[in-house]
């Protein structure tokens, strides 16, 4: 029985990064033996066992034969004779195909050293192509190392197996995954990028993919549209290190751009409710979770009213603290402004302008969180008429606090 650490782990170790993940794979050994030693296993598919002590995975070296279409269409094999160069061929990219002994040998049948010196995502071999996982990924990668650039003969098999229709057996939850854990990364752009060079994106992605060569508004930089604007809002929110539902919110807010008629253009009047219809499909093909989904439809709907905040009457300021449920949801609303900030400063030359709005706006919200609206029902003898109490001494407080005229017009 010989133990290999194997994959990530090897390649962040030569980059000199940390890694979270260790995975082993043990070549000479069956199940039966991995059991005797203690070990407890926990695979489904194939044979993957818990050490005893750092609970940390094995698994038996195994190769795979393609069986049917997506994620899940493989047989796989394990057994004592299968080698760890077996094993390694298996994997998606060359720099995830190294092993390291116990002895600290590295072991790199496929040139994974060159390829992290050069800075190239490359497959390992054809196998590449029958697993669609691995074109998101690969993209996922891409924006992680976002200095390292795609092998022209990979971005030439990526956009074979989308043209052979691979992709689109992956199945919503995979999909989701693999964008959630990209966006996550230093560079997300990067990611949609890779997917839109390969078509992947606008298999995966339409609605996001179509944004591309949509005009912004004359005010923008006239060479960055809709989609490279979305790009550099989602890499704005890396940079911030703003959370999940942010970074998606960032993606999806602008979608009901890519309808707007070509009559209006480069104006987006009314492309809010389009976003909120397009990121509402979006979140149910892909199933994405509650968080994300309910920030992402509030951004898609909002933003552009709080962009414009300094202009809003208290009574319009007021009718968006309670549609977006600020005051039950505070943090939400506070991740709400975080994905403005992004939008607003993901322009050319705008990323580190400062945003001024959200000070406005929370002192806003602070006004409103200051009446105290048990004491205004106790005190009104007309029961329908608490509601409307309520609302209007909000705005007098947000009035008050904002000091504006009670006949303030709001800015068009």
């Amino acid at each position: 029985m010989q133990i290999y650490t194997v994959g990530g782990a090897v390649r962040d170790e030569l980059l000199g990064r940390d890694s979270a993940d260790r995975d082993y794979v043990v070549v000479g050994a069956t199940p039966d033996a991995m059991l005797a030693a203690g070990y407890r296993p926990v695979g489904k598919d194939f044979p993957v066992f818990l050490h005893p002590q750092t609970h940390e995975e094995y698994a038996l070296a195994r190769t795979e034969r393609k069986s049917g279409h997506g994620y899940h269409g493989f047989v796989f094999h394990t057994a004592p004779d299968v080698t760890l160069d077996e094993d390694l061929a298996r994997r998606d990219l060359t720099i995830n195909a190294m092993a390291k002994g116990a002895d600290g040998r590295i072991v790199d049948p496929f040139d994974g050293q060159r390829d992290l010196a050069g800075k190239i995502l490359r497959h390992v071999g054809p196998a590449f192509a029958e697993d669609p996982v691995r074109i998101l990924r690969l993209a996922r990668f891409a924006a992680r190392f976002h200095d390292f650039s795609v092998a022209p003969e990979t971005l030439v098999l990526m956009r074979q197996m989308v043209a052979c229709g691979e992709v689109d057996h992956l199945v919503p939850e995979r999909v989701w995954q693999e964008l959630a854990k990209g966006l996550m990364e230093t560079r997300p752009s990067r990611m949609i990028s890779v997917l839109r060079e390969c078509g992947a994106l606008a298999r995966l992605l339409p609605e996001v993919d179509a944004l591309f060569g949509v005009p912004q508004r004359a005010d923008y930089h006239p060479e960055i549209d809709a989609g490279i604007h979305t790009l550099m809002v989602i890499d704005q929110s890396a940079q911030y290190g703003y959370d999940l539902p942010v970074r998606f919110a960032g993606l999806t807010h602008d979608l009901g751009k890519a309808t707007t008629p070509a009559d209006i253009l480069p104006r987006h009047l009314g492309h809010e409710e389009r976003s909120v219809t397009a990121c509402t499909a979006l979140c149910a093909r892909l199933r994405v979770p509650n968080d994300c989904r309910d920030l992402a439809l509030i951004m898609a709907r909002y933003h552009g009213l709080i962009h414009r905040a300094d202009t809003l009457r208290a009574a319009t300021l007021v009718d968006l603290f309670e549609k977006s449920d600020a005051l039950r949801r505070p943090a939400r609303f506070e991740q709400l402004l975080e994905a403005c900030r992004c939008d607003y400063t993901g322009r050319l030359g705008w990323e580190n302008k400062a945003y001024e709005t959200p000070a406005l706006v929370r002192q806003a919200l602070a006004a409103v969180n200051g009446v105290d609206a048990g004491k205004i029902a106790a005190s009104t003898t007309e029961r329908g008429r608490i509601p409307e109490r309520i609302r209007e001494a909000r705005i007098t407080a947000v009035r008050t606090a904002l000091n504006q005229p009670a006949d303030e017009p709001e800015q068009q």
